[in-house]
Formats: structure tokens, sequence, C-alpha cells
């Protein structure tokens, strides 16, 4: 799935130079990094839950999930620093465009009643934040083989300085954003 990488080079990069009136080609905005990251209350009952979590996570981005630990001891919540209460993954380079191919044209097209993301999600340098209430629109992950229906973060970072230039790099990358 090069295919994505290639398009940006020949299709986005023109486009995003025309539109803001780049001088020089490293100016560009491009795709650095794709964090996705699964929290997990429940583990604090069953910490089984985790090492399901990190299966399902390496098996979405086919990059091996890293277990996050709580930082903090919340007596509120039963939870003492170190407890494992999550898994995230960092994406980079090939993978990234990758997991973004898939997530574009295979992922939410399968999500129920789906009319699009809101491009009210960036940060304000950039960077977009979605989140996925079902694991189970990715199609490496076996309905069967689940023990509980999860969400997931996914932060993609790029090298944007405006909210403006990040939404017009997703749009010509195909991210399917509301009117």
């Amino acid at each position: 799935m090069a295919g994505i990488k290639e398009f940006y080079h020949k299709e986005c990069i023109p486009l995003l130079m025309k539109e803001f009136g780049y001088s020089n080609l490293m100016q560009v905005p491009k795709i650095t990094k794709i964090v996705l990251n699964m929290g997990l209350g429940e583990a604090v009952q069953n910490p089984k839950m985790v090492e399901g979590a990190v299966r399902e996570l390496t098996d979405m981005a086919g990059q091996k999930a890293v277990v996050t630990k709580a930082k903090k001891s919340i007596a509120g919540f039963k939870l003492r620093e170190g407890m494992p209460i999550g898994c995230r993954v960092t994406l980079r380079n090939d993978m990234m465009y990758d997991f973004l191919a898939k997530l574009v044209h295979i992922a939410l097209p399968r999500v129920r009643d789906f009319r699009g993301i809101s491009p009210k999600s960036f940060d304000g340098r950039g960077n977009f934040a979605l989140g996925i209430k079902e694991q189970i629109i990715f199609p490496e992950i076996d309905y069967d083989k689940i023990d509980k229906i999860k969400g997931l973060n996914i932060v993609i970072g790029t090298s944007a300085n405006t909210n403006e230039e990040g939404l017009f790099l997703l749009k010509t990358m195909g991210m399917p954003f509301r009117k």
C-alpha cells in the first residue's frame, strides 16, 4: 500500500504549494506520525484485558503495542502506581502510510451511519485527534475472538503550523471530513 505515499508526493505536494504559496518543498506540511492509544479503565479489575487489547492493537497497526502503566495511585479508582491501564503504538514512515490507507479506505466506511469526520478535532498546531468507539471496524480483528468491544484514540501528527494547513493536508490525502 505504498500508493498513498506516492499519491502524497505526486498529487498533494503540488496542491499544498499552490494553495498556501510555499516557495520551498521543505515548507510543505506532511504527516509525521500516527499514535494509536487504547485506554482500559476496566483493566484494574481484570488484568487479562490488557493482553487482549495489546494483541488487537498489534494486529491493527502491524507493529507491537506497548503497555502503558499508571503514573499515580488514585484511591477512588482502586488504582496503584505501576498498574497496567492501557496500550499504545506509534507508527512512522511506511507503517504509518499503510495504516492511514487502511483507516481511510477500509475501516471508516465500515462505521455504522458514517457521515464523515468532524473537522473540529484539531489542536491548533495542525495535529488531528479521532476517537473510534468499536475496534471491530478494522478487518484484522476477528469478531469471535474479542472479549469486549473497546474504543481507541487515533492522533495524526503533522508538521503543519495551523489547523487550516492540517485540514487541507488530510483532505487531500483522502480523509472523509464532514461538509
